[in-house]
């Protein structure tokens, strides 16, 4: 395994990261105790959460990913040190998939709502802190989710970013987090975020969890300076794109229990020209013997901005052939190709 500082604390984690929201709705309890322990046991590190999880987001399994942790946690006293345990709080409701049933569509991030989620996710998790707490998207209209043009909304109320930072810090204080992040973030929201921090002296944000693949490569345009310049790493979610750079939907087949045939909500990635873009890299990938999944995760394991690159997997055959992508080195050639399939369709899936 290797391993990325994450920002600029002197905390190391996994380039492979493990991530959990089908815990509770695709994998039971015991198969998420089974991942936990492949994964801690091959070199993974880093585990993320969410109190939102798992996805598609209901109201009776809200939860459940915590609680699956929590309770591997219980069962291994003394192992909690093992690894980096992150986990985020849900954002405002302004979109028409975004929850409502967590606080409400006003949940917001002022000091109420940030500090009844950190105890519900605490108590979940079973653990007096968490390592990384992350906002899961900003409070505010922007281009989250797929819109891939600013909505120019003027949003009734924000909470001032500088508010919510005061409240982050008191939590650092108080030991119940170690370092504090945000996802599903623009270029300016991070801007703002470094810019409140220096001027009243609260903390930096280490990591941005963005969506980041061969289909989506909008975080080079602006936010991987970040990382460059200010040590804001990129955590990156959906590397194959929600199954799709597989290959396993390939000439429109739906495999049983798999995501897409699952659930009509996950529309990201299917539009006509991404499915076109995923095929040619899917072809690309067997040209130079490799599976759809290698390809794709060894794409995102190459680039210097990933701190790391969260998988999920369903089945310990998935997890597996995931985490092994950390020993496939794409030659110089291969990343050649890709460039040039990106500008012949660049960010077909944003």
């Amino acid at each position: 395994m290797e391993y990325r500082t994450l920002g600029d604390t002197d905390v190391k984690v996994s380039l492979i990261g493990l991530g959990t929201m089908t815990w509770g709705e695709q994998n039971t309890e015991r198969e998420a105790h089974e991942q936990i322990d492949y994964a801690l046991d091959h070199g993974v590190t880093l585990i993320d959460a969410a109190e939102m999880y798992p996805v598609p987001p209901r109201p009776e399994t809200q939860g459940s990913t915590e609680r699956y942790i929590g309770t591997w946690i219980a069962q291994h006293r003394g192992a909690r040190d093992r690894f980096v345990l992150a986990t985020k709080i849900t954002g405002p409701a302004r979109q028409p998939h975004n929850p409502r049933h967590i606080r409400g569509d006003a949940n917001q991030f002022d000091r109420k709502n940030l500090t009844e989620a950190l105890d519900g996710s605490l108590k979940r998790l079973q653990t007096d802190y968490v390592d990384l707490y992350q906002l899961h998207w900003p409070d505010r209209s922007t281009t989250t989710f797929g819109r891939s043009v600013y909505p120019w909304i003027d949003d009734a109320y924000t909470v001032p970013i500088e508010e919510t930072l005061a409240v982050l810090a008191d939590f650092v204080k108080a030991g119940k987090v170690r370092h504090i992040g945000v996802s599903n973030e623009t270029p300016w929201g991070v801007a703002q975020f470094l810019r409140a921090a220096e001027k009243l002296g609260l903390p930096r944000i280490v990591s941005i969890q963005n969506p980041y693949s061969l289909v989506n490569r909008t975080f080079e345009g602006g936010l991987s300076e970040f990382s460059h310049r200010e040590g804001v790493g990129l955590l990156a979610y959906s590397p194959m794109a929600f199954g799709w750079l597989s290959g396993k939907y390939e000439g429109g087949a739906r495999p049983e229990g798999a995501r897409i045939t699952k659930f009509e909500r996950f529309q990201r990635y299917s539009k006509p020209q991404a499915i076109a873009a995923t095929s040619r890299y899917v072809a690309l990938a067997k040209e130079h013997g490799l599976t759809g999944a290698q390809f794709a995760l060894a794409f995102v394991n190459s680039r210097p901005f990933v701190t790391s690159n969260l998988i999920g997997a369903t089945s310990m055959a998935q997890l597996k052939e995931n985490i092994a992508s950390v020993d496939v080195k794409l030659s110089p050639e291969a990343l050649a190709q890709i460039d040039a399939l990106h500008e012949l369709q660049p960010n077909p899936a944003p």
